[in-house]
């Protein structure tokens, strides 16, 4: 399990990471949301201990990352702003990553590359901004760790290789029980193999949750009467937004679904849907409910 407590981290004067307490639990999917300059780099390069926090701690599995060889023997990590070796190759990084983890798997960094059709002997230097991305998540995931922190993962893949990389980090979780931690300033990319998300704005967590219980616990009521009515006649609704155009009203409800459309049912709408919410559009009421914008924190 990964720990973070009261985290702090500030360049400067500049507040990048502003008091961070959050638990990921071993063997799932955490994604990290949040605008370009919100601190999720920062963050990320905390827990793996790149970074030394000014205060707070930082423990994965009931030890201390920073300065610990041990911990970070577990972790592979591959970060927004990607690094190889001067002029290398495929063959020759895999190398160099077999020399540093003893987990490096060269089968599966073989399996990996012609799955992805990546040329192991061509300068990693002359490949596009995704392929380079490719060949960073190819020796990551070849390393086989117990911990894996990817940064922007899906930052100038295509729709086949974004969806290709989604599932080699699902395999590993359910295969390994390994933990994946991914940033990005996109919900839509996280959203669909994401377990727990969190919401990352100014250096602070303003919102984490378990993705099944916001997406279970929250639907979307449109309903429609043959006789006039107004918000009042749902009073015994537990609704987050109501809103009424012409006939129809649509409503944010927060509560056990068999419940609420058993009470809907007993006034004798004429119209009665009830539709599952997008993770963004959960996102942005519950943003609202805590006084937030969520559209222009993901745009700022």
């Amino acid at each position: 399990m990964i720990i973070t407590e009261n985290l702090v981290k500030n360049f400067d004067g500049f507040l990048a990471v502003n008091n961070i307490s959050c638990k990921i639990p071993n063997g799932c999917i955490y994604g990290m949301v949040g605008s370009n300059g919100a601190g999720k780099s920062t963050f990320l390069r905390l827990i793996t201990g790149v970074y030394k926090a000014d205060s707070g701690n930082i423990i994965i599995d009931d030890e201390p990352v920073y300065e610990n060889p041990k911990i970070k023997s577990r972790i592979s990590y591959v970060p927004d702003d990607l690094f190889f070796l001067p002029n290398a190759n495929i063959k020759r990084m895999a190398s160099f990553y077999n020399n540093i983890y003893e987990s490096f798997d060269n089968e599966r960094c073989r399996f990996l590359t012609d799955t992805f059709k990546i040329d192991t002997n061509k300068s990693i230097n002359t490949f596009s901004k995704g392929m380079k991305r490719q060949a960073a998540i190819i020796l990551a995931l070849s390393c086989k760790t117990d911990y894996m922190f990817f940064d922007e993962t899906f930052d100038g893949l295509d729709p086949v290789m974004r969806n290709l990389v989604k599932s080699l980090i699902c395999q590993d979780v359910l295969e390994r029980k390994a933990t994946a931690f991914i940033t990005s300033h996109s919900l839509r990319e996280l959203e669909d193999i994401c377990d727990q998300l969190a919401l990352l704005h100014q250096g602070g967590l303003i919102l984490e949750s378990d993705i099944s219980n916001l997406k279970t616990s929250q639907f979307k009521v449109q309903i429609a009467f043959t006789y006039p009515f107004d918000e009042e006649l749902f009073k015994d609704i537990s609704y987050k937004r109501f809103k009424k155009v012409g006939s129809v009203a649509t409503m944010l409800v927060k509560g056990d679904m068999d419940e609420t459309i058993a009470k809907l049912n007993t006034l004798n709408p004429s119209l009665l849907d009830v539709l599952p919410l997008t993770l963004e559009e959960v996102f942005t009421f519950e943003m609202g409910a805590l006084g937030y914008d969520f559209e222009n924190i993901l745009e700022g």
